[in-house]
């Protein structure tokens, strides 16, 4: 397997600063928060189908780990990522529990993975912020073998995520140089269209896709919520770029906002997203 250096783009920028710091430091509670959808990746590894897992866009690799302890001594997982300080964590993590995942610090749309390489692979929310996801996918159907599962979780849209989009909404008349998404371009929605993703793999050289829409509930601690919405997200990057007395108001602000979302001492929130499933066809013979 030939290193490549990751692309210098928007992208690579943003998860080797601001956002991919935030990631570190919230690793603990992003985990727990995304534990159903974690649980439901990992359960559908099977070892029957072969040992060898590509987790794509693996972050702090709460997933490449969770996998990694599933398949055992025989298995083998490797985690990919354009985040140079996530990955960091992630190689800590493992070493700490002696867990036998491996990492590789490089964009997965334009890597030289060893052909045919893997068995299964899998993405929970990494595979959206491709700039070129054609590209990205017929890359990473080079690096399947005949035959391999494509597995992946994404969101749906924003409309249906309002969890997720409270903070650009309440602060947008407070913050009016907030940038605002590009609809279509890489990012957290850029899977919304089904139709979108389905003309994706298949241009990509992906067959039996399959797209099934997935209510999942999550929550986490009501004491985490100020620190999660002024670090996370749009809004919490933007912040950190902002005097105090601005940051104090869109935070204060922000906060009554998401008193919806407040049960008690947890808040809630139902993650829309795609269950993504697709296979690399086997070579035609003749």
């Amino acid at each position: 397997m030939t290193a490549t250096n990751p692309l210098g783009d928007e992208q690579t920028k943003l998860w080797n600063g601001t956002a991919g710091h935030a990631w570190v430091d919230m690793q603990e509670l992003i985990d727990s928060m995304y534990k159903p959808l974690e649980d439901m990746l990992v359960a559908a590894v099977s070892p029957d189908s072969g040992g060898r897992v590509l987790d794509i866009g693996c972050g702090t690799g709460g997933t490449t780990l969770a996998v990694a302890r599933r398949l055992g001594a025989q298995g083998r997982c490797l985690g990919i990522d354009i985040s140079d300080p996530m990955l960091a964590t992630a190689r800590a993590r493992a070493e700490r529990e002696g867990t036998p995942a491996r990492f590789v610090h490089a964009n997965a749309q334009s890597h030289v993975f060893e052909p045919a390489s893997f068995d299964q692979l899998i993405s929970r929310f990494g595979v959206m912020f491709f700039d070129d996801p054609v590209r990205a996918f017929t890359n990473l159907r080079s690096a399947a073998r005949d035959g391999a599962e494509l597995r992946f979780i994404a969101w749906r849209s924003a409309a249906e995520n309002p969890f997720m989009t409270t903070s650009e909404r309440t602060a947008a008349p407070l913050l009016p140089n907030l940038p605002a998404r590009r609809p279509g371009g890489p990012g957290q929605f850029a899977f919304a269209d089904p139709h979108r993703v389905q003309s994706i793999l298949e241009e990509s050289g992906w067959a039996e896709v399959e797209l099934r829409p997935i209510d999942v509930e999550c929550a986490f601690p009501e004491k985490e919520l100020v620190r999660y919405l002024s670090r996370l997200g749009p809004v919490g990057m933007f912040l950190q770029e902002t005097d105090e007395r601005t940051r104090t108001k869109v935070v204060d602000a922000v906060r009554v906002a998401f008193e919806p979302f407040v049960h008690g001492t947890e808040v809630r929130f139902t993650a829309a997203c795609w269950w993504i499933c697709a296979r690399a066809p086997s070579a035609s013979v003749g």
